[in-house]
């Protein structure tokens, strides 16, 4: 079952001991050893031969790649049932097993259970996710519940977790290594904590539970990407008077492409934030806005409150029924900071000189409009402050910052700090789900073994989810052979004219090294158990923040990001004008972010959950003391992290607590007087990249660092005072 990923027992950040030693023996079995106790899963499990073509194993080059040209959602959507079957009989076979249970022949043919489904699984939620096409939402609104209930099935399963309990209570007696008994464990803790003990009354209701929720996820992820495929209709060139010469020109091909003259400002955030920061139209900057702002918001057919209230009650119904006092009290079981308690502390650290740089922020740039600041005017504003605080105009950087460029400096990042080498295929190699799609071949430099393909997915389109993300396709594990790893990188830019470079800001730039960062994280794994590969959600955002650092990094600077027009590398006058004003509306940035993380933790910490949404963010807001001149940077009506799946509800704090180690570790790489340090970068790929979830990941860091990571460093980063 390698798409659900364990995810327990993460350990506090800030947890007292320390150790300094360099690497750690995971205490796994040896390759003879996870063979063997392969071969007596695959006895346990039934031969089953999958009839759907798209249950079938993966073939053609690179160990077997998806097959994307022989999806459609008919054929998804009749594999995805099948393969709900084939999964059943084997959770089956290993829940009546009459042998007693072993880890060999209970928990790891568990891992293996419902491969076919997973094949299936990965191609439902690229297309649905990436294409989104009308017949792609459908099978999606229809499938999200079914394979919700056949989950709970599995967890529910009392001769199943019987075995898994058994195998778990006695790892010490049976003798199982370190990583067999945290896998084991963590497997009985995750049944536990999805309802694993509740009785039948409390398993039916739980489930019934389970299934309002995802159909909930499904149609508040369709109603956003409604709003979100509306744009901003401007007829002349006045409207876009200000906008930098690259961003007319995708606006003018955003406007032809939907067949009309003039300019579209599409209402993703790629587009609407240039225009925002640059538009001198103050009048459509405040039109543009507040279209963006009210994705899901407009009491229309789109408007997302009533599923938010249904979500957030059905969530504090579960928590109650698992034993909890809320929801986040429950999510937070499996994260590094484990309660809510410890996460408000770290936010009402930041929260306070956040609000107090912004109040700071507000009279300089009300100084050079002559009146109030809205939240319209805050990025158009701000560049005036810039340009006359520093000599620095956004508009000077993005001519060295041309998509594919940045690419390639961000594959030299990883070769220089990782050793891996991108080489692109011939369109055609492998199958793509879109045109656009370029793949690379990941292989280990010094070696030349092959690590595995990275999918790159640059451009917005019309069903797309709007930001950017990470997914990964497969990956390979010791228990079974290992292999080859297949990630992607998402992102939603707009497409320039044909022939013209696509040029892209600064914050775009380190969008992009941060999702490289956790395809890196994914393209390093080397472990051997699915159950050990999902991180705790308040430390997976870390390895790919660090990674943003490395953008204006004079290396990658001298050897990619090259003026489009002459050819020359940033001057270092100019970087370091982007040095100096590196902590410039830090105010602005962080109260944008924590305000959403800070209204998501109210949202899910009440006891009773609000049934008025709009009501609850103002009050909520009000509480926390909002400056009137920024909006959150997700409202609940279009917060996607929240309420799409449970995966970062009253998580989306995990950012900043990423960010505690991410700025930590950035220190260290630039007190050893070299950002690419060699050795430093090498412990960091062997114990925070490759381990995975193989250790606790707050002991792990101490292994890295020698110590617990200073939140000192967050703060001298943002600019924030220290004590």
């Amino acid at each position: 079952m390698h798409r659900r990923q364990l995810l327990i027992a993460g350990g506090s950040l800030f947890a007292l001991s320390a150790c300094a030693t360099d690497g750690m023996d995971m205490g796994g079995a040896s390759p003879a050893g996870l063979a063997e106790d392969a071969r007596i899963a695959r006895a346990v499990l039934p031969t089953q031969t999958p009839r759907a073509e798209l249950l079938q194993p993966w073939t053609g080059p690179y160990e077997g790649v998806p097959p994307w040209d022989k999806v459609t959602p008919a054929k998804l959507r009749a594999a995805m049932l099948e393969g709900i079957e084939l999964q059943r009989a084997e959770i089956a076979a290993i829940a009546d097993n009459p042998e007693p249970p072993t880890f060999a022949n209970t928990l790891v043919p568990y891992q293996m259970a419902g491969e076919p489904l997973d094949r299936a699984s990965s191609l439902f939620g690229v297309m649905t996710q990436n294409i989104g096409s009308d017949d792609y939402q459908a099978v999606d609104t229809e499938l999200s519940p079914l394979l919700s209930a056949a989950g709970d099935e599995i967890t529910f399963n009392e001769r199943l977790f019987a075995r898994i309990k058994t195998v778990a209570d006695n790892a010490v007696q049976a003798g199982l290594t370190p990583t067999q008994t945290r896998v084991a464990e963590r497997t009985r803790d995750a049944f536990v904590r999805n309802g694993a003990a509740l009785n039948a009354a409390g398993k039916a209701e739980l489930g019934r539970i389970n299934t309002a929720l995802s159909n909930a996820f499904t149609s508040f992820s369709q109603k956003v990407v409604a709003d979100e495929n509306t744009f901003t209709h401007i007829p002349n060139e006045a409207g876009v008077a200000g906008l930098p010469a690259s961003n007319k020109a995708a606006a003018a091909a955003a406007a032809r492409s939907r067949d009309l003259t003039g300019y579209a400002i599409v209402n993703t955030r790629s587009s609407v934030d240039p225009f925002l920061s640059f538009a001198d139209n103050r009048g459509l900057r405040e039109t543009v806005w507040r279209k963006f702002v009210n994705r899901g918001d407009n009491g229309d057919g789109n408007d997302t409150n009533a599923l938010i209230a249904e979500i957030v009650k059905l969530r504090a119904e579960r928590a109650r029924l698992l034993g909890f006092a809320n929801h986040a009290e429950w999510r937070m079981q499996d994260t590094m900071a484990r309660t809510p308690a410890a996460a408000m502390d770290l936010m009402n650290r930041v929260w306070a000189p956040a609000k107090a740089r912004v109040t700071e922020e507000v009279a300089d740039m009300r100084a050079i409009a002559g009146h109030d600041i809205e939240p319209w005017d805050y990025l158009y504003y701000a560049e005036k402050v810039r340009k006359q605080k520093y000599d620095l105009d956004q508009n000077e950087l993005k001519p060295y910052f041309e998509l594919n460029n940045v690419k390639r400096g961000a594959f030299y990042m990883a070769e220089r700090l990782y050793g891996y080498e991108f080489t692109p295929l011939p369109k055609g190699t492998v199958p793509v789900f879109h045109p656009d799609v370029e793949v690379f071949e990941v292989k280990d430099k010094a070696s030349g073994r092959h690590v595995g393909l990275f999918y790159s997915d640059d451009f917005a389109r019309s069903g797309k989810r709007s930001g950017a993300w990470m997914t990964s396709y497969r990956l390979g594990y010791g228990y079974d052979g290992g292999g080859n790893h297949l990630v992607s990188n998402n992102n939603n830019f707009i497409k320039a004219e044909s022939g013209q470079p696509i040029l892209i800001s600064l914050d775009d730039a380190e969008t992009l090294f941060h999702e490289f960062g956790h395809a890196l994280h994914y393209l390093s794994y080397n472990i051997d158990y699915p159950a050990l590969a999902g991180t705790p959600r308040d430390y997976v955002e870390y390895p790919s923040q660090v990674h943003e650092h490395w953008v204006l990094s004079r290396p990658i600077l001298d050897g990619f990001m090259k003026h489009v027009e002459t050819g020359q590398a940033m001057p270092q006058s100019l970087v370091d004008k982007v040095e100096a004003a590196a902590t410039f509306n830090q105010g602005y940035a962080t109260v944008s972010y924590l305000s959403s993380a800070l209204v998501d933790m109210d949202l899910h910490t009440r006891a009773t959950p609000p049934t008025d949404i709009d009501a609850f963010e103002r009050e909520s807001l009000a509480r926390y003391g909002m400056p009137k001149e920024i909006v959150m940077r997700h409202r609940l009506p279009q917060f996607n992290h929240l309420f799409t799946s449970d995966a970062y509800s009253a998580g989306y704090y995990s950012y900043l607590w990423s960010e505690v180690m991410d700025a930590d570790t950035w220190a260290y790489f630039e007190e050893s007087g070299d950002v690419f340090n060699p050795d430093i970068a090498a412990r960091y790929k062997s114990i925070i990249l490759s381990e995975g979830n193989s250790s606790d990941r707050g002991e792990a860091y101490r292994r890295f660092r020698g110590r617990n990571p200073d939140v000192a460093a967050l703060l001298r980063v943002r600019g924030f005072p220290t004590n």
